[in-house]
C-alpha cells in the first residue's frame, strides 16, 4: 500500500511541491495548469481502476459520468487543501457519500483508502455487521466503535467508514431496543470534537430519511461531522 501512495504522490505535483515551468503569459499558465491537473487526475483514475480490477475482478471499471465526483474525492483523500476547498470540502470533516443502490459507493470508499496517508487510514465496516455484533455482544460493541482504532501508540485513533447506513435494523439486547448506529454516531461525534477523529459514511438514504431514522439530534451532529458528496440521482446500478 505504501508503494501505491508513492506512485500517487508522484502523480500529484501539488501534493509534493514539485515545481513546473511557468510561462510569461498568465493565460498560458492557467491553461498549462488545467492540462497538468487533468493529466494527473487521469493517472490517479488509471491507478484506481487497476487496483479495482485486482480487488473486484476484470469486470470492474470506472465510468466517465462519475469522474467529477471522483476528482472531488481524490482531492480530499490526498489532503490537497486548496483543491478540496475549491470543491467545497473541509479536510477536518469526514465524507458522507450518498447515492442510489449499486452506484459504487462501497467499492470507491474501499479503494480510495490507497490514496490516504497512514494517519488518515480508515477501516470499512458494514452497518449491518455492527448491528449483528450488537445483537450478539451488547453495548460493548457501541463502546468499541466509540474508541476508534489506535494504529500505533504515537498516533491518534484512526477512522471508520460505516458502509450502507440505514441497511441495519434496530435490535434488542436482553429486551432493550437500541438504534445501534444512532448511538455509534453520537459517540463518534464526541471523538470528532475531542480528538479530531474522522468518520465516513455511505448511504442511499436522503437527509429527511436519515433524520426520521436516527433523530434530529444525530442529524444535527452529522452536519458538523461530514462533507456531503452525492452521486447523481439517476446514477446507474453498476452491478447489472
Amino acid at each position: 500500500m505504501q508503494a501505491i501512495r508513492e506512485i500517487v504522490q508522484q502523480s500529484l505535483p501539488q501534493a509534493t511541491g514539485e515545481k513546473r515551468k511557468t510561462t510569461a503569459n498568465p493565460s498560458e499558465a492557467v491553461v498549462e495548469a488545467a492540462v497538468n491537473q487533468q493529466r494527473d487526475l487521469g493517472r490517479c483514475l488509471a491507478l484506481l481502476e487497476r487496483k479495482g480490477k485486482e480487488l473486484y475482478g476484470e469486470h470492474f471499471r470506472l465510468h466517465e459520468e462519475d469522474q467529477p465526483l471522483l476528482g472531488k474525492l481524490l482531492s480530499y483523500m490526498i489532503g490537497d487543501r486548496e483543491q478540496a476547498e475549491r470543491q467545497g470540502l473541509s479536510l477536518r470533516k469526514g465524507i458522507l457519500l450518498i447515492g442510489p443502490t449499486g452506484c459504487g459507493k462501497t467499492s470507491l470508499m474501499t479503494l480510495l483508502r490507497l490514496f490516504t496517508s497512514p494517519d488518515e487510514c480508515y477501516r470499512v465496516k458494514s452497518c449491518r455487521e455492527v448491528s449483528f455484533e450488537f445483537h450478539r455482544e451488547g453495548y460493548e460493541v457501541i463502546q468499541r466503535f466509540s474508541q476508534g482504532i489506535v494504529w500505533s501508540p504515537s498516533r491518534k485513533p484512526g477512522g471508520y467508514c460505516f458502509d450502507d447506513l440505514g441497511a441495519e435494523s434496530s435490535l434488542r439486547y436482553y429486551g432493550n431496543m437500541c438504534n445501534v448506529m444512532g448511538e455509534v454516531l453520537l459517540s463518534r461525534y464526541d471523538l470528532f470534537v475531542s480528538q479530531g477523529v474522522k468518520t465516513h459514511l455511505t448511504t442511499n438514504l436522503t437527509s429527511s430519511e436519515m433524520e426520521k431514522t436516527y433523530g434530529s439530534r444525530v442529524r444535527s451532529r452529522m452536519r458538523e461531522m461530514f462533507n456531503l458528496v452525492s452521486f447523481e440521482k439517476e446514477a446507474r446500478d453498476k452491478r447489472r
